[in-house]
């Protein structure tokens, strides 16, 4: 019997902390993001302690290493 993997989705919504803007991004698939400038007050968004990368501190989506349950970027 096959198992079917999940397929990894690509976008991600991020929430700006600092002045909450929301912007959905096509997450890279060969690189970690460790930093996220926002569009809106061009705030520079790095990872909180613990996370591998952007999008696993402040969007929708964890990034694609983590959602295939890897480390990411190692």
């Amino acid at each position: 019997m096959a198992t079917e993997e999940a397929a990894v989705v690509l976008e991600s919504t991020l929430t700006c902390p600092s002045c909450g803007h929301v912007e959905t991004e096509t997450m890279p698939t060969d690189a970690c993001q460790w930093f996220y400038e926002c569009k809106a007050c061009n705030t520079v968004l790095k990872p909180i302690e613990g996370d591998c990368c952007v999008y696993c501190s402040y969007a929708t989506v964890p990034c694609p290493p983590i959602q295939e349950g890897k480390s990411c970027c190692a």
